[in-house]
């Protein structure tokens, strides 16, 4: 076994591998650019070394700094996390010329299955669906444009050396083609250095399914199960979930055989997943497609890890060191059910746009995850379990993905999982920059969601206009209204407190007036709760002045987490997915409210705001242009995914104010309408 090894990645997947190699006795390094200095997972290793700037193409992409980082170390081996360096074969030749293991697989395999392009191609000749489209590379725009054509739309547009959701485009016309073509090329070329694109026809209705594969050295390949993807939003996956509440044993079956003659093809070895798009309820197993294959581990691998018991970080490490795989594949089991939502740095109630800044607070609802070693280790406590990187005070940067942490529950049945993940992400504290906590929410509440109908399209067909917060019911909103009242009313009862030594002390209101989200509510509060509109709701609270969040405690053990906050004259609470503005007064008092003044934000209707920082890639219009609403007015290019805004009306271009090249602050007026 190893004694050391290195791990050449960042943020919450090296703090992952540390923790596992801790467990083994193995000693691990990390390498850090200037932007994560003072992450955690530098503090975590045993040793660290530095490797250069932020921009990961002078830093975590250049192999011979991570080779000069082992060789000065004493690292045996390298383990590449995901992204990056993971599924770059010379990588992996250049660790071997230098007699540094990889914990991964073969170059050869990760050349076959990382260029999709080729990867198709062998997976046909081994038997195995594959999608109708075009297997070669695309010359121009015009040449796309014939293709689609003959293919017939949709389809879609993919970067060869693409993954995560860039390098991607669905198109559903001529137009479409055209104006995202470049595009696709562009962000592969800069997220993979290779700018090849092929085309596919696109599944209608489809849902993404993934098998987990897990092989050594000597010719064993097992299958884990699968992960249920099909949540997602610009082809990056937002919610995962294993088992997936659509395959039966029998597509199980065929699906992991599939995967595994696959991997025995290209002689496999380590942790890989194996992508599907499955249409139908065929229950033969024979609806599904081969996508691609991903030669490292995923992002999601934690909830395969929740329903087996295998560590999969472990298993990756003793194969790469040449031990054989401990178990058989009928000692693959399913018990339970796991979900792992990932929370992004992304504002939901502005289009899902990147959102960097500092994390001024980060609180999240256990303490992030420890493994002992069992299973029920992997599945966190009482069935939560945090993977993170970041820290109180630290930076979500420009430089690097978006996501903040990994949410994962796990539960008995999948209705367990999901309540578990609806309270922990009420107990998630985060401020200082937009993230998808109250978004995360409402879909785990959501009613498609809970009946498990899921395809690719959830969310674009669910939230059409956007995310405007989670649906609340009446019984909640009355419930928080008196919670309102009470809060404020144990305000007044500390000013009180505080003024019983003046000559004419504070009067003591009984009574409140409640206005939330826009509806009005008579509040008479006692000991065990509230009188809402007549109606008696019981309830008691922990919150005191100062506090930030509370647990509200109801009849029959249940509970609910809120977090709360003032807001000028008015309580924002926030609870379930979505965040209520609450003006509370006393009855007495009531009357006045109609006259206060309230201040009115600007009007920026004529402005085109830059809705994150980001560099401004292309404008697509000049000053005296005439505009229809919808039509592409800049490109922003964040987090290496390039950002189409569009015109919210019609109207004619008075003056630009940035040009192309310049990097933005959010909120930068990048151009400005005629009035």
């Amino acid at each position: 076994m190893f004694k050391k090894i290195l791990i050449a990645n960042r943020g919450e997947i090296a703090c992952r591998v540390i923790k596992t190699a801790r467990r083994m006795g193995i000693a691990t390094v990390a390498v850090y650019s200037d932007a994560d200095a003072r992450a955690p997972f530098v503090r975590m290793a045993d040793e660290a070394v530095h490797i250069g700037p932020p921009p990961a193409n002078e830093s975590y992409l250049i192999p011979e700094k991570i080779i000069a980082a082992c060789k000065q170390t004493g690292a045996e081996a390298v383990h590449p996390g995901y992204g990056f360096l993971s599924e770059r074969a010379s990588f992996v030749e250049a660790l071997e010329a230098e007699n540094i293991a990889f914990i991964g697989p073969p170059p050869a395999a990760i050349a076959a299955m990382g260029d999709k392009i080729e990867s198709k191609k062998l997976a046909k000749k081994a038997g195995v669906n594959v999608v109708p489209g075009f297997v070669g590379e695309i010359e121009d725009t015009d040449h796309a444009v014939r293709i689609s054509g003959e293919i017939g739309y949709p389809v879609m547009m993919k970067a060869s050396a693409g993954g995560g959701g860039k390098g991607m485009r669905l198109a559903y016309s001529e137009k479409d083609v055209r104006e995202g073509f470049e595009a696709t090329k562009r962000e592969g070329l800069n997220s993979f250095g290779d700018d090849r694109v092929f085309i596919e026809k696109f599944i209608l209705d489809p849902r993404h399914i993934e098998i987990q594969i897990i092989g050594d050295k000597h010719g064993n390949v097992l299958y884990l199960n699968e992960r249920e993807c099909s949540i997602q939003r610009r082809h990056q996956k937002v919610v995962e979930e294993a088992p997936s509440p659509f395959v039966t044993p029998k597509m199980r079956k065929a699906m992991g055989e599939q995967c595994v003659a696959l991997s025995a093809a290209v002689d496999y070895h380590s942790a890989g997943t194996v992508e599907l798009i499955v249409s139908g309820a065929d229950e033969t197993g024979e609806s599904f497609y081969f996508l691609e294959m991903n030669t490292r581990l995923q992002v999601e691998h934690p909830v395969t890890e929740a329903i087996t018991g295998v560590d999969l970080v472990e298993q990756m490490i003793r194969v790469a060191a040449g031990e054989k795989l401990a178990m058989t594949q009928d000692d693959i089991g399913i018990e339970g059910w796991s979900i792992e939502n990932r929370v992004y740095a992304e504002d939901p109630y502005r289009g899902f746009l990147p959102s960097t800044g500092r994390l001024v607070h980060y609180e999240p609802p256990v303490e992030p995850w420890a493994d002992d070693g069992a299973a029920n280790g992997r599945r966190g406590v009482d069935g939560v379990r945090v993977d993170d990187g970041v820290y109180e005070g630290g930076e979500v940067s420009m430089f690097y993905d978006p996501m903040i942490a990994k949410l994962i529950t796990w539960g008995k049945t999948r209705d367990e999982a999901a309540d578990k993940q609806i309270a922990a992400l009420d107990a998630f504290r985060i401020e200082g920059l937009g993230h998808n906590v109250d978004f995360l929410s409402a879909l785990m509440q959501h009613d498609r969601f809970r009946s498990g109908e899921l395809t690719t399209g959830f969310i674009a067909e669910e939230y059409p206009d956007g995310f405007e917060g989670a649906a609340v019911d009446d019984e909640t909103l009355r419930l928080l209204a008196g919670v309102a009242a009470s809060i404020e009313a144990a305000g007044e009862a500390r000013a009180n407190a505080i003024s019983e030594q003046l000559a004419e002390p504070i009067v003591a209101s009984t009574s409140w007036a409640v206005r939330i989200d826009g509806r009005d509510f008579a509040i008479d509060l006692d000991g065990n709760g509230a009188q809402v509109d007549g109606q008696t709701i019981a309830f008691t609270t922990d919150w005191r002045p100062g506090l930030a969040g509370a647990i509200v405690s109801l009849p029959g053990d249940k509970t609910l987490g809120i977090k709360i906050a003032r807001d000028g004259a008015h309580w924002q609470i926030n609870t379930r997915g979505r965040t209520h503005r609450i003006r509370v007064l006393p009855a007495r008092l009531a009357p006045l409210a109609e006259h206060m003044i309230e201040k009115i934000p600007p009007d920026t209707s004529k402005m085109l705001l830059c809705p994150m920082p980001g560099l401004l890639v292309k404008l697509h219009v000049a000053a005296g242009d005439a505009v229809e609403a919808g039509q592409p007015l800049a490109t922003v290019e964040a987090m290496k995914m390039e950002n189409i805004l569009r015109a919210e009306k019609s109207g004619t271009i008075a003056s630009i104010n940035h040009a192309e090249g310049e990097t933005l602050v959010v909120d930068a007026v990048i151009l400005e309408l005629e009035d």
